[in-house]
């Protein structure tokens, strides 16, 4: 089959809102964690709370908002629109400082316990605007603006933007000192004004893709579209691929909340951005091949190699703590992590319904994020509940993360294959998508 050519405003489109998206996102999914354990000392169990509640906010919202944007048939205007509001709300949480809380409440007993509160509530409200821009409607567009003949090197540009985003916040990050509330300040306003002003460029840069409306008027009933018996008897193998998307999400988040915590409060690797960047950019070039072998080859040659690579990161992480050891598994990680993601995400549009992009990104959230958001943190927390703990100088106490993270999510990995073997079997009857 010849391949599709794309054009350049579809890769600049593409490759800056997937990565200043990413940008929020890693501000949120890492750096949240690691505000709310310096600024308020929360523990394992606060942060578990928090990626679970951001993880339902963000199902919720893409379920609905993917769903109206099928209705109206229109990508751009939640996409422009909700940039500019989830840049709106990042800057919000250069707000949420012990001298505010306590002005705001002169009465709380702890501003700790009120400002994990604050964080986890605004962290919903931004999850809101974020999944409405990035996770339902951007999502759905790069869908409708793709087909099979060249999603895979589209997915592969996508997918390998979080490791990117990962390198920019920790590269622009290293000069802070996370420890003072006024670094935070800094870092929320301008990651915020970049989202906003990233929002405003959409709406010179982004080209909406026609979308047959005519069979997506019945908005509540189009909600649950995807959860229909009748619709997931028709699409098997894209449920298949669902359900081990999700297993592998899990085993990425039973560490990834602890990761920069992992390396600076149990490794003591204060240089950790200098030593993570290489592997970063690395795994960054090997997830954009992953994408355009999966466009060659396929999902079963592409997706168990990526599985073996997390892996295998895992076990190196698990037994070793020298430096260039954990470098060698974060490597490993981070490539199959990402490729893995390439390879799903190809997977999923690949037989994602003609016309009802925007329906199934909520059943995408289901899988990527919402059993993923509250079982893996759940794990993590229940591995580390007996963690060492370290005194603070106002005689708090914090938690030290372990390589426990690592084993557990090895397990949850090793999981994967045995839901893969069933995609596997699907593949064989149904090697080509129903697209109904």
């Amino acid at each position: 089959m010849k391949k599709t050519k794309l054009s350049g405003r579809f890769w600049a489109a593409l490759t800056v809102f997937s990565l200043v998206g990413q940008i929020a996102w890693v501000v949120e999914n890492m750096y949240f964690n690691v505000f709310i354990y310096k600024m308020f000392h929360a523990s394992a169990a606060a942060i578990s709370t928090m990626v679970a509640a951001s993880a339902v906010a963000a199902t919720v919202t893409t379920l609905l908002i993917g769903a109206l944007s099928d209705k109206l048939g229109k990508r751009k205007l939640f996409i422009c629109g909700g940039y500019i509001l989830w840049g709106v709300s990042i800057w919000s949480f250069a707000l949420i400082r012990t001298d505010v809380i306590h002005a705001l409440f002169p009465a709380a007993v702890s501003a700790a316990s009120v400002g994990v509160s604050l964080v986890i509530v605004m962290d919903c409200v931004m999850t809101f605007f974020g999944s409405t821009a990035n996770d339902a409607c951007f999502n759905a567009w790069l869908t409708d603006a793709t087909d099979e003949t060249n999603r895979g090197s589209a997915e592969g540009i996508n997918a390998m933007m979080p490791l990117l985003a990962i390198l920019v916040v920790f590269g622009g990050f290293l000069s802070f000192n996370l420890d003072l509330p006024e670094s935070w300040t800094t870092i929320f306003s301008i990651i915020g004004a970049l989202v906003l002003a990233i929002g405003v460029l959409g709406i010179f840069l982004i080209r909406d893709v026609p979308v047959s409306t005519e069979e997506n008027q019945n908005y509540f009933r189009n909600i649950f579209y995807g959860f229909r018996p009748s619709v997931m008897g028709r699409n098997k193998l894209l449920y298949a691929v669902l359900a081990a998307f999700a297993v592998f999400g899990i085993s990425i988040q039973i560490f990834m909340p602890y990761l920069i915590l992992y390396y600076t409060q149990t490794l003591h690797m204060d240089n950790y951005v200098l030593i993570m960047a290489p592997a970063i950019v690395a795994a960054a070039a090997v997830t954009v091949v992953w994408g355009k072998l999966y466009d060659r080859f396929g999902f079963e040659k592409t997706v168990a190699p990526a599985l073996v690579m997390l892996m295998l990161g895992y076990v190196v992480l698990y037994f070793f703590r020298s430096t260039a050891l954990v470098f060698v598994g974060s490597l490993l990680m981070m490539s199959g992590y990402l490729s893995g993601m390439a390879v799903f995400g190809a997977m999923l549009r690949d037989y994602t319904p003609k016309n009802r992009a925007g329906m199934f990104q909520g059943l995408r959230i289901v899988g990527q994020v919402l059993i993923p958001g509250i079982v893996g943190p759940y794990i993590g927390a229940l591995v580390l509940r007996n963690a060492d703990t370290v005194v603070n100088s106002d005689g708090t106490t914090s938690f030290i993360p372990n390589a426990n993270i690592y084993l557990a999510a090895f397990v949850a990995a090793a999981a994967v294959w045995a839901v893969l073997a069933g995609v596997f079997r699907l593949l064989k009857k149904e090697p080509c998508h129903e697209n109904s």
